[in-house]
């Protein structure tokens, strides 16, 4: 059954943020926990560490710090939707987040999607309005198990030149 969800969740940027990664909407795991990527099984962070060389902390306080130590902006695409559990499939009524407080208000050098659901509502609703395209990443769901772990690092190494 779809629910209606609004974000609840503020960005994780500062004005030291060189690339941006966008989600679609967060889990219900995510919701709960009050942290991009909480599900367990999700493999975001474990990804994201293995290319910047860090060690996964496995606390929300952890990852903060990670994130914005290494200029790693994190947000979602959508500011509300319907939809049923954490299936971008299910998405309906999308309405977009403005991304023009962390666009403004960092050097932020690449945008990125975490899979095809939010590159897709990405180019819809949100590049029009600010002429950046951007790179699709592999989803870091447990749902996508087609992409393997080592699959996933390497495609996530592409936020590399980006970054300092």
């Amino acid at each position: 059954m779809p629910e209606t969800v609004f974000h609840p969740l503020a960005p994780l940027w500062d004005a030291n943020s060189r690339v941006l990664i966008l989600g679609t909407m967060p889990s219900p795991a995510s919701r709960s926990a009050a942290f991009y990527y909480a599900h367990p099984q999700n493999r975001f962070w474990p990804a994201l560490c293995a290319v910047l060389g860090e060690q996964d902390p496995k606390t929300a306080q952890g990852r903060r710090e990670i994130a914005l130590r290494r200029g790693v902006a994190l947000w979602d695409v959508l500011a509300g939707c319907e939809i049923t559990g954490a299936s971008d499939a299910s998405i309906r009524a999308a309405r977009a987040n403005d991304l023009a407080p962390i666009l403004d208000g960092a050097p932020v050098a690449a945008v990125f999607t975490t899979g095809k659901k939010a590159a897709q509502l990405y180019q819809r609703l949100i590049e029009p309005r600010t002429r950046r395209p951007a790179a699709v990443l592999p989803s870091p769901s447990p749902a996508n198990c087609a992409v393997r772990f080592e699959a996933l690092v390497e495609a996530y190494r592409q936020i590399l030149p980006f970054l300092r």
